[in-house]
């Protein structure tokens, strides 16, 4: 078959991509394909469920521009649409003297950025604000809050049929082929040939970009999060979302407390080397996809610059001891007892062959073909934004 514009990829970007793009084109055709038998089942519906505001970006960075833009375009979609969601804020703290720079740091990004309404908290307004928090100062993000991801993926796929677009599930990609200014489709279900096509792989974006005779400029590597949540008899200390002030030395944002949408509260991630792709579970292993990460010169490289983490890392996923002390410098009062074994999401992080982390959102035009290499946090938040900002590039 053929088609205008093709999507490979249903999680929450390659929706929202084919729904901004029958929004600005409506005469076109769109077809989404998507390897699994339902859309957004990896890491769009395997995250903590928050509306990031872009407090940590770098000013000018696609992730900066795409993610302030991109919460208030998913809040106005979820209002129309009426789906479950709260802008309850965040609270980000500092614990001691040494993380006041970095605290002043994330204001000057937050306000370089365009946040609205944010404010410096002394102990008193916080304990006001969360009574069981444990810091000296602290950043209210008002904007921030909380959302059904799950729900915000299925009226998108409802939408794009509305707008007389095609979602092919269980249709896997295997190779891309250029052919004139087309492209031709190589599908577990048949080949479709396609004048614009968008590679929204996530997990595997790196790879659909190689079936399409590219060298991957970076690899994706995978980073599994674990979560435990609060058993009810400990979620009143936790009101609204609370996260520590970033370590520069570590490259995520450190384990925090999210009050969820659905009800309840959890507690994490950590971030550990995934055995696989989609290695949810502890001993999830491909040997193909294990070998792909461990055999990659960026990978080691990274191990060499960051030892002690990745050590703490993985001494904190085995034990539970160890992730409540973490979580106790939040909140002193949490205990182990308070914890039980939770959800867990993995990161699709591309790494560059010198090890460091692809820190930008990558996109990579190939012609018509138009690769999203690199979309991790916060993606979610930003995947309206970043459709229309796909659609901007592609049809000039």
């Amino acid at each position: 078959m053929t088609t205008d514009c093709c999507i490979i990829g249903g999680g929450l970007v390659g929706l929202a991509t084919a729904y901004r793009y029958l929004e600005k084109f409506p005469h076109d055709s769109v077809l989404l394909l998507e390897k699994e038998s339902r859309v957004a089942c990896q890491q769009s519906t395997h995250n903590s469920g928050v509306l990031h505001a872009g407090l940590y970006y770098k000013p000018g960075s696609e992730k900066a521009k795409l993610c302030v833009a991109g919460i208030r375009e998913m809040v106005a979609f979820c209002q129309h649409h009426r789906i479950a969601h709260e802008q309850c804020g965040k609270l980000v703290v500092a614990g001691s003297e040494k993380e006041l720079p970095r605290l002043d740091h994330l204001w000057s990004r937050g306000t370089e950025n365009g946040l609205q309404g944010m404010k410096r908290l002394g102990i008193e307004e916080m304990k006001e604000r969360e009574p069981h928090v444990s810091g000296i100062q602290g950043i209210l993000v008002p904007e921030e809050g909380i959302v059904d991801y799950r729900a915000v993926a299925d009226t998108l796929a409802r939408e794009i049929v509305r707008l007389k677009g095609e979602i092919r599930l269980q249709a896997c990609v295997e190779r891309l082929i250029p052919e004139g200014s087309c492209w031709r489709i190589v599908t577990n279900q048949g080949e479709i040939v396609a004048k614009k096509v968008v590679n929204c792989g996530g997990l595997h974006s790196d790879l659909i970009l190689e079936s399409s005779g590219l060298k991957r400029p970076a690899r994706i590597i995978p980073f599994r999060g674990e979560y435990y949540d609060l058993k009810p008899e400990a979620r009143h200390l936790v009101k609204h979302l609370i996260y520590p002030v970033p370590d520069p030395q570590f490259p995520f944002l450190g384990v925090h407390f999210t009050r969820m949408v659905q009800g309840g509260v959890e507690a994490g991630p950590n971030a550990v080397l995934a055995w696989k792709r989609e290695g949810y579970r502890m001993f999830d292993f491909d040997a193909k996809e294990f070998w792909d990460s461990i055999s990659y010169p960026g990978l080691w490289k990274f191990l060499i610059q960051y030892p002690s983490m990745v050590t703490y890392e993985l001494y904190r996923s085995f034990s539970k001891e160890v992730f409540c002390r973490s979580l106790q410098r939040l909140v002193p009062e949490i205990q182990q007892e308070h914890l039980e074994s939770g959800s867990a999401g993995v990161r699709a992080q591309a790494m560059f062959p010198n090890g460091k982390l692809v820190e930008d959102f990558l996109f990579v035009h190939q012609g018509s073909l138009t690769h999203v290499v690199n979309a991790p946090s916060p993606a979610a938040t930003s995947s309206l934004a970043i459709g229309r900002r796909i659609v901007t590039e592609i049809s000039k």
